[in-house]
């Protein structure tokens, strides 16, 4: 049984200090048009529609000049809806796929015609909804590992921060072949601080150049609406170890989030800049880091 969840917040309160030009917002989600796009079979949640024009007004307003499109869960191993926004908006955004091998190197290079420049895979743990399947795992990593090196593409991962330490030297050795960007922080609990164990194996691999990581989901591993502050030594330690393999993400719209701790999209910029107070590393992150990393 799916469960309908709230759309974003609609009113997102203005970015200070502007932007850098050619500002990139590295993880949203596109949901919909669900009468062109239907959600997948067997999905954890619905969402409204969250559609191009939608993402597309956001950005406007909030000073972002490009985007990255990643398969939301929702729609499964459909990609229709995020290969048709970055067909609609060509040079503004990339996009990261997620799909169970049910298409082939010649769709593949297809998508990369169109902006498409990484798969995503996901690593739960055993006793994370059990019962809830999405994504697809490391076992199909192989199957398109080849291609993925060919085109230049790169691997995202959501990775529970529990089983992360077993998997360090897996990771490395994909890295030596392609980039390797790991979600929200690690997905680590912020209140566990940066000085745990799965967090210090992250920045070791993060430090050495051996990976990449988003500092996207402050509100996913805080529970302290509206500013997060648990998950501020987290962000200020990977900037630390290493900014030129970060990027930025809002998240947009943020799935699964109740209505009443929606995270404003506005003030997420805001905090990231507050964090973040050197100007010239916010725009390495922002700016260049993303362009390298996704061929802008």
């Amino acid at each position: 049984m799916t469960v309908a969840i709230p759309g974003p917040d609609p009113d997102p309160v203005a970015v200070e200090p502007s932007l850098p030009s050619g500002a990139c917002d590295c993880h949203a989600h596109i949901f919909g048009p669900s009468d062109r796009f239907p959600y997948t079979e067997g999905r954890g949640y619905t969402p409204p529609d969250a559609t191009l024009e939608m993402y597309l007004a956001l950005h406007d307003r909030l000073g972002f000049d490009r985007g990255v499109v990643v398969q939301g869960n929702a729609h499964g191993y459909d990609n229709r809806a995020i290969l048709d926004a970055l067909a609609r908006a060509p040079g503004r955004l990339r996009g990261v796929a997620i799909t169970d091998g049910r298409v082939g190197e010649k769709e593949l290079r297809e998508w990369h015609d169109l902006g498409v420049r990484g798969l995503r895979f996901h690593v739960f743990h055993p006793d994370h909804r059990p019962d809830y399947v999405r994504g697809v795992g490391l076992d199909v990593f192989e199957t398109f590992r080849k291609t993925m090196i060919d085109l230049g593409w790169h691997m995202q991962v959501w990775c529970d921060w529990r089983q992360f330490p077993e998997l360090v030297d897996i990771f490395k050795s994909i890295a030596a072949e392609m980039p390797v960007i790991f979600d929200h922080m690690l997905c680590t609990e912020a209140a566990l601080g940066p000085d745990h164990a799965s967090f210090q194996a992250l920045l070791r691999l993060v430090g050495d150049g051996d990976a990449w990581c988003k500092l996207s989901g402050a509100c996913r591993v805080s529970t302290l609406y509206p500013d997060y502050p648990d998950a501020q030594p987290l962000h200020e330690a990977l900037v630390r170890a290493n900014p030129d393999n970060l990027v930025w993400g809002s998240d947009w719209p943020h799935p699964q989030f109740e209505a009443d701790v929606m995270p404003n999209d506005g003030h997420l910029v805001n905090l990231f800049q507050d964090w973040t107070p050197d100007t010239d590393i916010r725009r390495r992150i922002l700016v260049d880091n993303p362009a390298r990393l996704y061929g802008f």
